[in-house]
């Protein structure tokens, strides 16, 4: 009797053990990491795609509209400051401009001619004096050659005046000459030539926009314009330290500093508000790879801490909490944490959490819940 009192315990046993076996939660295939120190960094990046933008571009066409006569330079040339870029036909101005050279030295012949007769007038003047202290002349005789001195005095002057109008009509002529020529403001390369030898070109008549004779970059300073969300706008400084990521150059970052921040916020339509920042490359010779128009974006950084606790930033729930591994039976133990410094890939912990401990980052599975059972997926250790 009594070995089957205990036989029936032990088969009731075995089937308890048997039914919690079975009912036993299976333990959630998850990916972990250890909570480590390093280096966390506040950043902000730009809501819409960049542009990289050069500090000096002009979009020249002459003052003056005209013939093309000679087309100095082709795309891509490499040219210096005040280098001629265009010319146009200007013959008839080279004619006028001769002219008036050549009216100027007649002008300079006459004043010399004018001058010596006014210098003789002088000393005859000087002669008359002297005769007269002397008694051989009369009164009359000495108004006369001082009225000859005064009007050879005068006649020099004039015609010295005549020299000096016609210096001005030269520099007259020079100066609507130039307006043939259309020259380079700086140093740089050239990124577009409109118009051939023989065509006519004519400058943008104000309101209407129209494509520059000659489109120069100046490709020796650059830096990415890009826009920013309002709300970030307030955070940033000149001066602060930034990365930019070029799409033509994948996986390399290059380091820059806020150069400029827009003084107004941009509302178009059917996007969010945003504000202009110039972001600034600081390594010139980074420039030899890029090109302008290349669209880049940026990230500034805001603020920066060395050596503080931190987690992968999509471990978080909710901003505040941590799906931790519990070391003592292998169970998920739901964590409320402070945070501090944040972006895109870590977050600072303040506290609620200690260095080499284990978290969840694959949160988003399904069953996920305190004190259910936990392991590393295959190739993780637990």
């Amino acid at each position: 009797m009594r070995r089957l009192i205990v036989g029936a315990i032990v088969v009731v046993a075995l089937g308890a053990g048997a039914v919690w076996f079975i009912s036993k939660p299976k333990p959630i295939q998850v990916s972990l990491a250890t909570v480590e120190l390093g280096k966390v960094e506040s950043t902000i990046s730009n809501t819409r795609a960049g542009t990289i933008t050069a500090c000096r571009r002009a979009r020249l066409a002459p003052r003056a509209g005209g013939q093309i006569a000679k087309l100095s330079v082709k795309e891509g040339d490499r040219v210096k400051k005040g280098q001629i870029l265009l010319e146009l036909w200007n013959a008839d101005l080279s004619a006028r401009l001769r002219l008036a050279e050549d009216q100027r030295a007649a002008a300079r012949s006459r004043r010399d001619e004018v001058c010596l007769n006014a210098d003789l007038a002088a000393r005859d003047l000087k002669r008359a004096r002297q005769l007269k202290n002397q008694g051989f002349i009369s009164d009359e005789a000495l108004d006369r050659a001082f009225a000859r001195a005064q009007a050879g005095r005068a006649a020099c002057a004039a015609a010295d005046a005549d020299v000096r109008q016609a210096g001005s009509q030269i520099a007259a002529m020079q100066a609507e000459l130039s307006t043939s020529y259309l020259r380079a403001p700086f140093a740089g390369i050239v990124a577009e030539v409109t118009g051939e030898v023989g065509e006519f070109t004519t400058p943008s008549p104000p309101g209407i926009p129209t494509p520059p004779a000659v489109d120069l970059i100046d490709d020796t300073c650059l830096y990415v314009t890009a826009p920013m969300d309002e709300i970030d706008a307030p955070k940033i400084i000149v001066g602060q330290p930034g990365r930019i990521s070029i799409d033509a150059f994948p996986g390399q970052r290059f380091s820059g500093h806020v150069r400029r921040i827009a003084p107004y916020v941009l509302d178009r339509e059917k996007q969010a508000r945003t504000v202009d920042v110039e972001v600034e490359f600081n390594d010139p010779s980074q420039f030899r790879t890029l090109l302008v128009g290349y669209s880049a974006d940026v990230e500034i950084v805001l603020a920066t801490r060395e050596n503080v606790m931190r987690v992968p930033t999509s471990a978080l729930i909710d901003g505040t909490k941590l799906y931790v591994l519990d070391p003592s039976d292998a169970t998920l133990d739901i964590r409320v944490v402070e945070t501090g410094l944040s972006n895109w890939a870590h977050t600072e912990i303040v506290s609620g959490l200690s260095v080499s401990e284990r978290i969840v980052l694959s949160t988003e599975r399904e069953g996920l819940k305190q004190g259910v059972p936990l392991e590393a997926e295959e190739g993780v250790a637990p």
